[in-house]
């Protein structure tokens, strides 16, 4: 009897606290079919959601903003995302091959909702309500010939270097606010190529502190994985006035042994 009574006890603190969790949350859900110009699902792919409170308009001719939430889409297109009250953009990608999360490649079916202005639509997310944008048909094969790398951009330019300063291939570079450079990047580059250059192009005016991975995403890295910063030991900001290339950056990496943050 006594222990059916502290089990009674232990269900009522339990849900209890999962009602006063649930109820800070504040969260509501996004939710619609995402398909291709076409018709076509958008099966298999991902939608992503940038809220307008943390960052510039998603524009990836200009820039790769990296997205706040991102969620699968199932068979029939249909996706529904769970997001903290607030405005957001939408997004979506279908990748002709893997599932990386970053900049579409050619020939990846990809889209932004834009409004009848060709704006990036924004849509309102309130606490405990669902809000179905509908079906949105827009995606295209996205073509590399779109993006802006010249004029017209804010950009971060430089080379990703390793110990002997061997360019480094298939390095990203990620754009942070804080010297801290932990929790969501703002932006990231496409990948280095052979040469090990990068270009990573940012919003406005402003400064960023910049670390290099060859995986997307936060954890620990593992055996053999690229780790960097620009700023070896202190991390050092680069500042970007809007419109200008930032050129002649130099991060130098190592790949991680196992036995500590960096190895040199």
């Amino acid at each position: 009897m006594r222990r059916a009574r502290i089990f009674s006890l232990f269900l009522l603190i339990f849900f209890m606290a999962a009602s006063v969790w649930g109820a800070e949350r504040k969260t509501g859900y996004l939710s619609g079919r995402l398909m291709t110009k076409n018709g076509g699902p958008l099966d298999g792919g991902m939608a992503f959601l940038f809220n307008h409170a943390a960052g510039p308009p998603p524009s990836p001719e200009k820039y790769w903003r990296v997205p706040d939430e991102i969620v699968p889409i199932g068979k029939d297109g249909r996706f529904k995302a769970e997001l903290i009250e607030g405005t957001y953009y939408l997004g979506a990608i279908k990748r002709l091959a893997g599932k990386e999360i970053g900049p579409p490649q050619e020939g990846d079916f990809f889209l932004i909702s834009r409004d009848a202005a060709g704006e990036p639509q924004q849509y309102l997310v309130g606490k405990g309500k669902e809000t179905d944008v509908g079906t949105i048909a827009e995606a295209t094969p996205f073509r590399r010939s779109m993006l802006k790398l010249e004029g017209g951009i804010t950009a971060i330019e430089g080379t990703i270097v390793g110990p002997t300063g061997k360019p480094v291939e298939g390095a990203l570079v990620f754009a942070f606010l804080t010297p801290a450079m932990v929790g969501k990047p703002v932006f990231v580059s496409e990948r280095t190529g052979r040469d090990g250059k990068f270009l990573l192009r940012v919003f406005g005016s402003d400064h960023y502190y910049l670390k290099t991975r060859d995986v997307y995403g936060g954890g620990p890295p593992k055996v053999g994985a690229v780790i960097g910063s620009y700023g070896e030991d202190t991390p050092i900001p680069v500042d970007v006035k809007a419109g200008e290339i930032k050129k002649g950056i130099e991060i130098k990496v190592v790949r991680f042994t196992g036995q500590g943050p960096k190895q040199k």
